[in-house]
């Protein structure tokens, strides 16, 4: 059984908190972090800048979330905004949305508790690489057991870099409530790096990484070792780049939608859009719910605009497919004469 966090976030429900671009892990080859992201001040819900709380309410109504994860950079370095967001939001929706939130660092059993009081539910903890095997012991472990004091769900968040017995070791223990490893991915921010490290793109895929070792993939390694638990869940490149993306956009989609809207596949909507005088749909008897006038054009079912170019009533339109994100990136326009 996954996480309430993991599970929400699998129905595309969980709003994408990023509170601070700063990390002071600054050598970790694998950070995906792209420029516009890295060594930044600049809050973000989903990709929406935030100037204002009123900003990630409004981003969190868009997409009717069911929670939030929180994550940066390192939001542990950024404790005020990282709380006051995290209060935020469970003043406004109350103790059932689930909170989450990514760290590198340990942070301690001050910030544990202040996390805690804020309204974090899970703390989800990336120890760095080069101690990955030898935790035990360690400020590491500890923090486990210090965040579960406060009233936290701790628990581990790994990139699929090598399988690594000790993780189960500390599900096995108690000290971790689950750990999920996410497929190892190239992205635009950490390819180069990637690449010096030896590891290339699998064959078909965008993001998913090869590996470097000959005899089997990174994947294969990791589901042998460490699949078989319980407690371990393997989040693929595939389901976090199309299901998750997807059923957030689905999400959003459903909430924005007029009455003429098509919502795709893909989560996106569909609408036709003319240049036609407003009179002219009066002149047809066309009924008020299929369109609506703006300033310079007239947005109108997509099916409806195809039959009217088609019937002569109109000269010429677009289908339009939109994202039901906040700055409304149009996919695909595609002319009606």
């Amino acid at each position: 059984m996954q996480s309430e966090g993991c599970e929400q976030c699998a129905k595309g429900g969980k709003l994408v908190l990023f509170v601070y671009g700063y990390c002071d892990q600054r050598d970790c080859f694998y950070c995906p972090l792209g420029e516009n992201r890295k060594n930044v001040d600049q809050v973000y819900a989903n990709e929406r800048p935030v100037e204002s709380d009123s900003d990630v309410l409004e981003e969190a109504e868009r997409m009717d979330a069911l929670g939030a994860s929180v994550t940066g950079g390192e939001p542990q370095e950024a404790m005020g905004r990282t709380t006051r967001y995290l209060s935020l939001l469970k003043d406004e929706y109350g103790e059932d949305f689930h909170t989450h939130l990514y760290t590198g660092i340990t942070g301690g059993r001050e910030n544990m508790r202040r996390l805690s009081e804020a309204g974090l539910d899970e703390i989800r903890f990336h120890p760095p690489y080069e101690q990955w095997g030898d935790l035990h012991g360690t400020e590491w472990e500890e923090i486990l057991y210090v965040a579960r004091e406060e009233g936290l769900t701790p628990a581990f968040e790994i990139p699929g870099i090598r399988p690594e017995p000790e993780f189960l070791d500390f599900l096995d223990e108690g000290a971790a409530d689950f750990c999920n490893i996410n497929e190892f991915e190239m992205s635009h921010g950490n390819f180069r790096r990637m690449q010096e490290q030896g590891y290339e793109l699998r064959e078909g895929h965008m993001s998913a990484v090869e590996g470097v070792d000959a005899e089997r993939s990174t994947r294969e390694a990791i589901l042998d070792e460490m699949g078989d638990h319980e407690r371990v869940y393997f989040c693929t490149s595939v389901f976090k780049d199309a299901a998750q993306h997807r059923r957030r956009l689905k999400r959003m989609a459903r909430t924005l939608r007029r009455p003429f809207d098509d919502i795709t596949d893909d989560g996106t909507l569909l609408y036709g859009k003319t240049w036609a005088e407003p009179e002219r749909f009066e002149e047809l008897g066309v009924p008020e719910e299929f369109y609506t006038v703006k300033t310079d054009h007239v947005e109108v079912a997509w099916w409806l605009l195809e039959e009217m170019v088609d019937e002569g009533d109109l000269d010429e339109g677009e289908i339009v497919e939109q994202e039901p994100t906040y700055d409304g990136t149009v996919v695909e326009r595609t002319p009606v004469v």
